[in-house]
């Protein structure tokens, strides 16, 4: 490849590079839209030759208490916004204007994103881009499809990845049988995948669980645009 020799030749592929970085992830989202993706983490893993579980399961093979449990621990107006909870978020704004730590206003959209185009780890600028990458996949695909690459790449322990590997690796048991506990511990695991065990959860876990239990039961029609759909 012959390098631009000028200003302008420069100008004009810096202009080619960031289009095509725009671009990427608008194919892709497009592309996952009827093929099954993997994360980046996975990817992360295969390079350094390391183990990867992932049983890539459509939605109708997940149990449904695990898509309630999920909804309501992770994201209750997933069926509401745009892809962004700017409600959510502008709260936290505030929070940090405050001199206080921001608890984050993560959506299962922004998660998604994250997890199919940037990396782990805590920084303002991942999360900057998680914002429009988000808009650009609730743009593109169904609420039903968004959960349903979600909770197949969602990480659920070391190596094990989506709620059919999970099911299998922490109760022996296929994704589409899980009831409302064995989701319930599923569901606040994803805050620390690699420290909570859903088989053998810690009192805290126990707990955490028990009262997404209960507020499934009184979440009413949140999860319409996944489970009506």
């Amino acid at each position: 490849m012959r390098l631009p020799s000028s200003k302008s030749g420069w100008a004009k592929l810096s202009a080619f590079v960031l289009a095509l970085i725009v671009a990427a992830p608008i194919f892709l989202t497009i592309v996952y839209s009827i093929v099954p993706p993997i994360s980046t983490l996975m990817v992360g893993r295969w390079a350094q030759l390391l183990w990867v579980d992932r049983q890539w399961e459509p939605l109708e093979n997940i149990s449904p208490n695990l898509v309630e449990a999920v909804i309501t621990s992770e994201d209750a107006r997933f069926c509401e916004h745009d892809g962004v909870d700017w409600r959510a978020l502008q709260k936290q704004v505030e929070v940090l204007s405050e001199g206080e730590a921001p608890r984050g206003a993560s959506t299962l959209t922004m998660q998604t994103a994250k997890n199919l185009f940037l990396w782990n780890g805590r920084s303002y600028v991942r999360k900057g881009l998680e914002l429009p990458l988000a808009l650009v996949l609730d743009g593109i695909l169904t609420k039903r499809r968004m959960m349903e690459i979600y909770l197949n790449v969602a990480e659920w322990g070391e190596g094990i990845f989506g709620a059919e590997a999970a099911a299998q690796a922490w109760f022996g048991k296929p994704a589409k049988d899980l009831t409302r506990t064995e989701a319930a511990r599923l569901a606040t695991a994803l805050p620390d995948p690699l420290g909570r065990n859903p088989a053998k959860p810690s009192p805290g876990h126990r707990k955490l669980s028990a009262t997404n239990v209960a507020r499934v039961a009184q979440a009413g029609p949140i999860f319409s645009c996944v489970l009506d759909g």
